[in-house]
């Protein structure tokens, strides 16, 4: 079995993983590091929780230890799909370069212009960044390309997913033709493939898994939900979440949450408060540092459960997650494989269960489809609808039979419908009582 002490990796490198606690690369590192380390553009396509940050990072910090960055000209970049995927890759730069004098720089939204223009100035080896924030700062001159040697673009799927693809491919043609690119993907969609065929040299091919599948150390199941009154539904529904939550007991140390709209993120988290959870929401229209400090709090154990949208389903690395709930099946097959691969992380066991309503039942048949296994059916942990739907009692009115007309006369309003009382014939019209005035022509009456 291969070891990063075989990998010819930077000395100093070496030692920040060793005090890191790694000793043995996962398969995408093992089979991405070594054609890096030569220069060779890579594209690598792994499932999620592979190690893929380190496979570009630990070579990246190799080939960038000699050398010194010009101001505004960044030696190396990497971009990213979201804000919280960048500052985890920061992170890792942080992790591995600590024996090294090596600067970086975050370019993400939230976060203040003149703070990031002040490292541009000085000078950055390795720029982070979205692609949006990225060209922001170009477009205002504060930054230069040209001097790109490596260029990263993680998480690739992603990025098509969120229509950065016309970002990227404008950002590729900002930097130098001669840069080394290294590609990473989970899978590999026929506009990616594109991508990859226009802006990649002979690259280096690492596979490690089919395509779009997910990791054996988690066990799936699924519990089918029939919600009911359409207008008790999601109440129902956050009913049985949380029965699924207190049946794992103790094994659910923590979990992530995923709904398909930030609504209903919003909704489940303070469903889940209420009744005494420790929940918190995280989802795309949160402020950057409301957003990080959720995050933090997840990662240090103070959050039990964090209730996401899928901007917290790529890349983020949490290696202890315990559980993942799918609240809402995904409405595309691959995101079901990156929302679980959350948990069993690193040859960890984890657990993902998602509840199915009847809706979701064909995104269910393509999601088995894509990971090519049936997921196992679980029993639903509470009653499909606690108050099941009364029917209306109709509304009774007493009618008289004129005999006369046949004609059926409702009740007057006002009278007590449960008191009997004598009333005698019913009236039908006023008879040889008419009085008068009734019997005048409109003309007379106004004459009179």
């Amino acid at each position: 079995m291969t070891k990063f002490s075989e990998l010819n990796l930077n000395p100093k490198v070496l030692k920040a993983i060793e005090e890191a606690g790694y000793e043995t690369p996962t398969p995408i590192q093992a089979g991405a590091i070594p054609p890096a380390l030569e220069g060779r553009d890579v594209l690598g396509i792994a499932q999620t929780g592979t190690g893929k940050t380190a496979s570009f990072t630990l070579p990246m910090i190799t080939l960038l230890a000699r050398g010194r960055a010009r101001a505004r000209m960044p030696r190396s970049l990497v971009l990213c799909p979201t804000r919280e995927l960048a500052a985890q890759v920061a992170e890792n730069f942080d992790t591995y370069t600590k024996h090294l004098k090596l600067t970086k720089a975050l370019l993400i939204g939230g976060v203040s212009f003149k703070e990031q223009e002040a490292l541009i100035d000085r000078g950055v080896d390795v720029l982070i960044a979205t692609p949006g924030r990225l060209l922001d700062h170009f477009e205002r001159g504060k930054l230069l390309l040209t001097g790109v040697q490596i260029m990263v673009v993680d998480e690739a799927d992603r990025m098509l997913d969120m229509g950065f693809i016309p970002d990227i491919e404008r950002i590729f043609s900002l930097t130098p033709f001669t840069r080394q690119t290294l590609f990473f993907s989970a899978t590999m969609a026929s506009e990616i493939e594109r991508i990859t065929d226009t802006f990649l040299s002979a690259p280096a091919r690492i596979e490690v898994a089919r395509q779009a599948t997910a990791s054996e150390t988690i066990e799936q199941g699924v519990v089918m939900f029939k919600g009911g009154r359409r207008d008790r539904e999601a109440s129902n529904k956050r009913k049985v979440l949380r029965a699924l939550i207190d049946a794992e007991g103790d094994k659910c140390t923590n979990a992530i949450i995923f709904c398909n709209r930030k609504t209903d993120v919003d909704i489940c988290a303070k469903s889940l408060k209420k009744h005494g959870y420790n929940a918190a929401a995280i989802h795309g229209d949160l402020d950057q540092s409301q957003r990080m400090k959720t995050l933090d709090g997840f990662r240090d154990g103070s959050l039990r459960l964090l209730v996401a949208s899928d901007v917290a389903a790529r890349g983020l690395d949490i290696p202890s997650v315990s559980h993942v709930f799918n609240f809402d099946v995904p409405g595309h097959p691959e995101d079901y494989v990156h929302r679980i691969g959350r948990t069993g992380r690193a040859g960890r066991e984890g657990k993902a269960i998602t509840i199915c309503s009847g809706r979701d039942e064909k995104a269910l048949v393509a999601i088995e489809k894509l990971i090519q296994k049936d997921i196992p059916r679980l029993d639903n942990p509470v009653q499909e609808d606690p108050r099941p739907e009364q029917p209306k009692p109709e509304k009774k009115t007493k009618a008289a039979e004129s005999p006369k007309e046949g004609k059926k006369v409702r009740e007057p309003k006002g009278r007590s419908r449960g008191r009997k009382e004598d009333t005698g014939p019913a009236v039908v019209g006023m008879g040889d009582h008419l009085p008068s005035f009734i019997a005048l022509s409109f003309d007379e009456r106004r004459a009179s």
